[in-house]
């Protein structure tokens, strides 16, 4: 790699960081701010909800990337060109494919990092966060520790605690037990503890009464209680291990899917294989990116106005391609070989690209051929 080359390439590696972290924080705070409402509100502790944040950022990540690549080739090509870095390369005879290699090298780099994203990163991380989520829902004691509340931790129970001390004690507690249709059980307990127990937590509850109100024989059973252990292991509703989504499964899995896999899933192979080309064809979104804000920018000339114009055609291009990335996906659903189409969006921008490039070097051809003879026979004048 020339030093021009290494020049350049630091010059857009340096910015797509900038804007990388800008625009990942950006959306990250969109979302964890629903998150978080879901999360404190069940209970849970704000260290639980740095873990679930940190394990949706790769899927953030992914989706930022390719955005981000673009907004780094357009601003550093503008900014090249306007300090006439780019003007003074061109004069010494680089051609716009010479300049362009080093965007090319930028945009690969993105692309191996969107590479790993999508068949390593985004599914180890989502199947984590799967199985967090799912240890998260069935934690029974994060959701009834929470004061001032009635709490509904599942059908049938009510669960009430005035309030919480430094030391864990659960002052005047309100529990009611009315899963049984016949018989509805209401405790109450100026004090309780919520402890572990060997195989599931126990509420102990001291100074109470239990009442027992039978709907059929129209009976209210009451006995007053100094101490009292109420299992709540009955609570636990057991769940079946929920089935792997498509981001969970692996590349291998989803290019050569079996039948038991089919079956996990619900999908069709089709599906899966779409999706596992996804995978393949989508980083390179970021070289098509890329180049089209590099190879737009190039075909304007030096103006002390900027290259505003070309920059509004690079995004209206950059639209175009996410279009035909939407249809290609759409299409793909209801063909028999749509994984295909998954490829349509990244060949069209690489396409587009190397048209605008060779369009940015054919006027100085022509000037290039123009003055000879205007230039001899005004020798010759």
């Amino acid at each position: 790699m020339s030093r021009f080359d290494r020049y350049l390439l630091s010059q857009f590696l340096a910015l797509f960081g900038f804007f990388s972290l800008i625009l990942v924080l950006i959306y990250w705070v969109n979302r964890a701010v629903g998150l978080f409402d879901q999360i404190i509100g069940d209970g849970q502790s704000a260290l639980v909800f740095l873990e679930i944040s940190f394990l949706t950022l790769p899927n953030v990540i992914r989706v930022v990337l390719p955005v981000s690549a673009f907004a780094a080739a357009v601003y550093t090509t503008n900014r090249l060109t306007q300090d006439g870095e780019l003007v003074v390369m061109q004069a010494t005879g680089f051609s716009a494919f010479r300049l362009a290699r080093p965007v090319a090298y930028f945009g690969l780099s993105v692309t191996v990092m969107l590479v790993l994203l999508y068949n390593v990163i985004v599914p180890a991380s989502r199947t984590v966060l799967t199985a967090r989520t799912a240890e998260i829902s069935a934690n029974l004691t994060a959701k009834l520790l929470v004061e001032g509340t009635f709490m509904h931790p599942t059908d049938g129970i009510t669960f009430y605690i005035r309030e919480i001390s430094d030391s864990g004690e659960l002052h005047d507690v309100f529990f009611v037990d009315s899963r049984d249709r016949t018989i509805q059980t209401t405790y109450t307990a100026r004090r309780a503890l919520l402890v572990r127990g060997d195989i599931e937590p126990k509420l102990i509850m001291f100074d109470g009464l239990s009442q027992s109100h039978d709907t059929v024989k129209k009976r209210l059973s009451v006995t007053h209680f100094s101490d009292f252990t109420y299992d709540l292991g009955g609570l636990l509703v057991a769940s079946d291990t929920p089935a792997r989504s498509l981001d969970e499964l692996s590349t291998a899995e989803l290019l050569s899917p079996s039948p038991a896999i089919l079956q996990e899933v619900g999908k069709t192979k089709s599906t899966l294989l779409i999706e596992g080309h996804a995978r393949i064809g989508q980083p390179f979104l970021a070289l098509a990116t890329a180049l089209i804000g590099f190879a737009a920018l190039l075909l304007g000339a030096f103006s002390r106005f900027g290259l505003w114009r070309q920059i509004v055609g690079a995004v209206i291009l950059l639209i175009v391609v996410q279009m035909i990335n939407n249809a290609g996906f759409s299409a793909s659903s209801g063909a028999e070989n749509g994984w295909i189409f998954v490829y349509i969006a990244p060949v069209t921008g690489i396409a587009a690209s190397v048209v605008m490039l060779w369009v940015a070097q054919r006027p100085r051809r022509r000037h290039a051929a123009g003055p000879g003879p205007n230039s001899s026979e005004g020798a010759a004048a």
